[in-house]
C-alpha cells in the first residue's frame, strides 16, 4: 500500500519543501498534538490532524477550509514520512492532483537543520 501510494507522488526533500512553501505551497502537519509537543513544529505549517484531513481539504466538503481547491499545492508531513505518503495519496484520490509529501517527515526537516519551534 505504501509503495503504491509513493509511486503516485513526487516526494519532496526538506529543502525542496522549503522552496515550495516559499513559492506558495501549503505545508500540512498531520501529526497528533502529543507528537508535535514532544518533537516540535515547522513554522508556518498548518495543523490538520490525520483523522480530519480529507473532510477539511476536500473542495466539495461543507467542512472544507477556505483555501482548499483542486489545484492546491499541498505538501503533507508526519513524523517520519510514512503516514504522510498515504495521506497525500488519499488527497489525490479526492482530486487534489498536486498533493505530495515531505520525504522523511519532520525528522528529516529537523536533521536538515531547517527551522523548528
Amino acid at each position: 500500500m505504501l509503495s503504491a501510494a509513493r509511486g503516485r507522488l513526487r516526494r519532496l526533500d526538506p529543502h525542496e519543501t522549503r522552496r515550495a512553501v516559499a513559492g506558495g505551497a501549503v505545508l500540512v502537519d498531520i501529526r497528533p498534538a502529543a507528537q508535535r509537543a514532544e518533537h516540535g513544529e515547522i513554522p508556518g505549517a498548518i495543523v490538520i490532524e490525520r483523522n480530519v484531513l480529507e473532510w477539511r481539504l476536500d473542495p466539495r466538503s461543507d467542512a472544507r477550509l477556505s483555501f482548499t481547491r483542486y489545484d492546491l499545492d499541498v505538501i503533507v508531513t508526519c513524523q517520519e514520512g510514512y503516514t504522510s505518503s498515504l495521506a497525500a495519496a488519499a488527497l489525490q484520490d479526492l482530486g487534489l492532483h498536486r498533493a505530495t509529501d515531505l520525504a522523511g517527515g519532520f525528522r528529516a526537516w529537523q536533521e536538515a537543520g531547517l527551522p523548528t519551534i
